[in-house]
C-alpha cells in the first residue's frame, strides 16, 4: 500500500531549506505520497521584527546548516536580508501564497516552496512582501496562485488556516518540536521519522522512510 508522508514546514525555517534535497528526492517518488503542511511557526505571535542580535544569531545558524547540508546561504541575502531592520521576521505571507498554490495547483507547492526559499536565501529578496511572492508565482507559471494571493478571499483564508492547524495538531500528537518535521502514515498507522538524514543524506532518508 502506498505510503502518504506529511512534511511540516514553515518557509521561514532555514533546516527546512536544508531539508530541500530530501523533500525533492520525496516528491519524485511514486510510492510515497507527499502532504506539505504549513506550521505557521514564524507567523502571526511567531513573527517578529529583525534585530542585530537575531540577524547574528541567523546567520549563525545558517552557516551550521550550509556545512550539513551543501544548501546557500548568500553575502547577499545577508546583506539585503538580515541587515534590513524594516523587514519583519514573518512567514505569513509565504505560507498564505504556499496555500494558494496548494488550492489551485497541489502538485507545484514542492517547486513553490523551493523558489521561495532560493529567493531569500540565494537571491537576497524580501519573501515578506506579496508582491514579491507574486511575482515569483508569475515566473513559476502559477498564473492562478498569484491571482488569488493579490486578492485573498475567505476560502482561501479559511484554507491556510485550516492547514495550519492540521500542521500543529500533528506536531502536538508527536510531540515534535519545531520544524521541518516528517511523519509517515501506512494502514492508518502513523510514525514520526527522524530528519537528521533529511539534512545530512536525502537518498537515505527516501530509503528509511520506504522501509519505515
Amino acid at each position: 500500500m502506498r505510503k502518504t508522508l506529511y512534511y511540516i514546514y514553515d518557509p521561514l525555517c532555514g533546516w527546512c531549506y536544508g531539508a530541500g534535497g530530501a523533500v525533492q528526492a520525496l516528491a519524485d517518488s511514486t510510492d510515497i505520497a507527499l502532504q506539505m503542511l504549513p506550521s505557521g511557526l514564524f507567523s502571526g505571535e511567531g513573527a517578529r521584527p529583525m534585530s542585530e542580535d537575531f540577524a547574528a544569531y541567523a546567520w549563525s545558524n545558517d552557516q551550521r546548516i550550509e556545512q550539513l547540508t551543501g544548501q546557500r546561504f548568500t553575502e547577499r541575502y545577508r546583506h539585503e536580508v538580515l541587515t534590513d531592520n524594516q523587514q519583519m521576521f514573518d512567514s505569513a505571507p509565504a505560507t498564505l501564497a504556499l496555500t494558494a498554490v496548494a488550492l489551485t495547483a497541489r502538485s507545484r507547492e514542492g517547486h513553490a516552496l523551493k523558489a521561495i526559499q532560493q529567493a531569500r536565501y540565494v537571491d537576497g529578496l524580501d519573501i515578506t512582501q506579496p508582491g514579491t511572492l507574486a511575482s515569483l508565482l508569475h515566473a513559476l507559471g502559477l498564473e492562478d496562485a498569484a491571482k488569488l494571493l493579490a486578492q485573498p478571499d475567505a476560502s482561501l483564508i479559511a484554507a491556510n488556516s485550516a492547514r495550519i492547524a492540521q500542521a500543529q495538531a500533528l506536531l502536538a500528537q508527536f510531540g515534535a518540536r519545531g520544524v521541518p518535521a516528517f511523519i509517515v502514515e501506512m494502514n492508518g498507522h502513523r510514525q514520526l521519522m527522524s530528519s537528521n538524514a533529511a539534512l545530512s543524506n536525502p537518498q537515505t532518508f527516501v530509503d528509511q522512510l520506504a522501509a519505515a
